[in-house]
């Protein structure tokens, strides 16, 4: 059956506009950093504060949204997150200063929801056809598509735009928090609600002691990146954020209907997906500015690049091409490979593409090769995991699962990004981090991936895959011998 009669064509076009704004929001902001800090009047290393509070109160969202959406209908969910979104753009557009700034876009991180949901949008509506599962991996392959074709073009409409408006921020600013607020109704207008399973109930205490650990964890993860490896009190706040998930555990298990059912969490088929996500976060998140800095890092030194700011936007270019060329690769393969094979293949291309760039580090050549071969890898695992996820649920915690894919490589990146920033740290050349570094991340990358890797191999073989056809017996036939 195909994708069109398994699910609506204008379904997927509608999801599709809004992956496309979510790549646009990504791709939009990055590329402005220098002027808008320049515009709050803060230095650049404030700006990491930026990203920081949006990863965190994107990790907290997800879970709750995700949940809501299992119970009330996910449209109503994608809605939600929507408006949240763009009140926070349109904050973003007239903040004046540092604090309302980071308050604005930390709130602007409800997003991250958006494919979570739309993926278990998509299944639900293939559920009925008996193909959910294979029609569910090509449409998340489209919508990563649009999402890394949505941060190309606002990385370039962003320079436009500031160039067309006189080097004005608020104005400029102001262009994608319209595209939010036309994607909201676009999202209202053309995208059906999904079937929640009557008489839920929100678990409020197991999402408050699952909202204290993810909020103490990535706390000491901050501390860490700004006070280094002797900062005790950051390893000693992030302890105490791992301890809080024993009592959220204990909660869970005891509650019929839980904020997160970890009994379909440890499943065969469901716990190397998150452990997955969470390891390809690592570099998916976590690699990319030390990527950047790499490529910028002047030659002289005995490594390093040499590339000025259109040649680094041209070496990250390459990469968001290959992403598309890896979620491409999912919806043309869903149906011809095994889900679980794929994966193990993406996962294992990421891994090789980072550890390549340990010997092949020197040319510039090498290093958009290798970066190639893990956007490949980690472009087809955006748009699996999640479709995973959600085919390995039950009905009715399709949302909670996709979201949490979506939590723990955001966790992942975040505990990568403040590992790295340490490593980089030792033993820098000046403003320049350190050879040794640079390699400790690519190993870092290359083996958390392969990791995933072997992780996957123990989900059963025939997971994630559309069920079997049931022959009917001809009336009167003679039924086959047994072997």
């Amino acid at each position: 059956m195909s994708t069109s009669r398994a699910v609506p064509l204008a379904l997927i076009g509608w999801l599709v506009c809004v992956e496309l704004t979510s790549g646009v929001l990504q791709g939009w902001y990055v590329t402005l950093t220098p002027d808008i800090a320049r515009h709050l009047d803060v230095t650049d290393a404030d700006v990491n504060w930026f990203e920081a509070g949006q990863l965190l109160l994107s990790a907290l969202f997800v879970p709750i949204l995700a949940k809501l959406g299992d119970m009330h209908g996910h449209k109503r969910m994608l809605l939600l997150s929507t408006a949240i979104t763009a009140a926070a753009s349109w904050w973003i557009a007239f903040a004046g200063d540092f604090t309302s700034y980071l308050i604005a876009f930390s709130l602007q991180g409800a997003y991250a929801v958006w494919l979570p949901l739309e993926v278990a949008l998509i299944f639900d509506r293939g559920r009925r056809t008996g193909v959910a599962p294979s029609t569910t991996r090509r449409a998340a392959g489209l919508l990563v598509i649009a999402l890394e074709a949505g941060a190309i073009l606002g990385a370039l409409g962003s320079a436009a735009a500031l160039g067309a408006f006189g080097d004005a921020i608020p104005p400029t600013l102001m262009v994608p928090a319209a595209i939010v607020t036309l994607t909201f109704f676009a999202i209202l207008w053309g995208v059906p609600e999904s079937e929640p399973l009557p008489d839920r109930r929100l678990d409020a205490g197991g999402f408050v002691l699952l909202a204290l650990s993810l909020l103490t964890i990535t706390s000491g993860l901050t501390f860490l990146k700004i006070g280094g490896l002797e900062a005790w009190w950051g390893w000693a706040v992030m302890a105490l954020g791992v301890l809080l998930l024993l009592p959220f555990g204990r909660w869970v298990l005891g509650k019929t209907d839980p904020a997160i059912d970890l009994r379909v969490m440890r499943q065969p088929s469901m716990w190397p997906v998150q452990l997955t996500a969470g390891l390809v976060g690592v570099s998916l998140l976590g690699a990319q500015t030390p990527l950047a800095t790499y490529a910028g890092t002047d030659p002289s030194l005995g490594y390093g690049l040499g590339l000025d700011a259109t040649g680094r936007s041209l070496l990250i270019g390459v990469y968001l091409l290959a992403l598309i060329v890896g979620a491409g690769a999912l919806a043309a393969l869903s149906t011809r490979i095994r889900p679980r094979l794929l994966l193990i293949i993406a996962s294992t291309l990421v891994g090789v593409g980072y550890l390549l760039l340990v010997p092949f580090h020197l040319e510039v050549w090498q290093v958009f090769a290798c970066m190639a071969v893990a956007g490949i890898g980690s472009g087809a695992l955006v748009g699996a995991l999640p479709a995973a996820a959600a085919a390995a649920a039950p009905r009715g915690q399709t949302g909670v699962a996709t979201g949490m894919t979506n939590t723990t490589k955001t966790i992942g990146g975040s505990f990568a990004s403040s590992i790295f920033a340490i490593v980089l740290a030792v033993g820098a050349v000046g403003t320049a981090a350190s050879l040794g570094g640079y390699i400790v991340v690519w190993i870092i990358c290359g083996v958390t991936a392969l990791v995933a890797a072997a992780a996957l191999v123990a989900v059963p073989r025939l997971a994630f895959a559309d069920p079997e056809p049931v022959i009917e017996a001809i009336p009167g036939a003679t039924p086959a011998p047994r072997s």
